[in-house]
């Protein structure tokens, strides 16, 4: 793809309005140094020097399709509690006048949180809060019909499926079927527990972990990924599987055709925090108008090569994605 087209697909996007259901999340970092053991038991003592919060999960998809220019709407479950203040706080300040929040609460669940505490740049110790058992039925009447609200001036829809509980097969059951009745880019972020409720989709987008599990499988060299697509393909029915490999770039079968391999372009991997939400929000913005399969699933690995030279979870605007590939030229 050259730098003329990126351009070109970039510009329209803030035409578009994407749809995120998902699980929502606050991401949490603590900064500090570490310069000794603990007497009590051997691991590092952290003195912290700083903290911040990020949107996390389907949150962070919205921020990422912020930053590329288009509009979202985001559908998801928060609990009644300080961290779902705060989630809603950061997204408006995150999204602005691009974001709506059609979230539901819920008083049996607490928003989810995971925190991060990173010593010298290293990960030391991730707390999550959370609970991942599915959302009652009542929970579930509330997301039909906000998506279905938001659906009504969609361009695309993606599911950010992160295992928490909020993505349900029967939701799915009500929400894939319209979207696709509606001629909407369906992209499904996914987890193995829902992966058969994908149906009808567009594009799975699952990492090689996840591909290799779900087909029962060892084999990660090309042609496993290749084997591994064909038979996701057939299970769930959708157009196009896009395999994320890491620092092994990306695999898109698209139909019957042949896979396509697109190599990283990251240049220093920092963080690998959240670089999933940049692939799907940039795939979604990209198909939303109307790039093919293959110039979208570059613009993703151009847009995670990006944010996983970023610390914690981070976005690609489209000035960077753009100055990536003229760098690139």
């Amino acid at each position: 793809m050259t730098a003329e087209r990126a351009a070109r697909l970039t510009a329209r996007m803030g035409e578009r309005r994407i749809v995120v259901y998902g699980d929502v999340m606050l991401d949490e970092f603590v900064w500090g140094d570490v310069t000794r053991i603990s007497p009590e038991a051997p691991v590092p003592v952290v003195d912290i020097r700083r903290e911040s919060v990020r949107l996390g999960g389907a949150a962070n998809v919205v921020a990422n399709l912020v930053a590329l220019g288009a509009r979202a709407s985001l559908v998801g479950v928060i609990g009644h509690d300080s961290a779902g203040e705060r989630l809603q706080a950061e997204l408006g300040a995150v999204g602005g006048a691009s974001a709506d929040a059609l979230l539901v609460t819920d008083e049996e669940r607490p928003t989810t949180i995971k925190t991060r505490i990173i010593a010298h740049n290293q990960l030391v110790v991730r707390a999550d809060r959370e609970r991942r058992t599915p959302v009652a039925a009542q929970i579930e009447d509330g997301l039909i019909a906000a998506l279905e609200r938001a659906l009504e001036n969609a361009d695309a829809l993606v599911i950010s499926d992160y295992d928490k509980g909020v993505v349900t097969p029967r939701v799915l059951a009500a929400v894939l079927p319209r979207a696709v009745a509606a001629n909407l880019p369906v992209l499904v972020d996914p987890k193995p527990r829902n992966f058969d409720a994908y149906r009808p989709a567009t594009l799975v987008t699952p990492n090689h972990h996840e591909a290799l599990r779900l087909t029962n499988s060892e084999d990660d060299t090309d042609e496993g990924m290749a084997e591994a697509a064909r038979r996701l393909r057939a299970r769930v029915g959708c157009q196009a599987v896009l395999i994320t490999r890491g620092e092994r770039g990306m695999m898109l079968l698209a139909g019957d055709g042949a896979p396509v391999y697109v190599e990283t372009v990251a240049r220093e991997v920092y963080d690998v925090t959240g670089a999933g939400d940049t692939v799907i929000a940039t795939l979604a913005a990209a198909l939303s108008v109307g790039a093919s399969l293959v110039e979208a699933a570059t613009l993703a690995n151009h847009a995670a090569g990006i944010v996983v030279g970023k610390l914690g979870t981070a976005t690609a605007s489209a000035e960077e994605l753009l100055s990536s590939f003229k760098a690139e030229a």
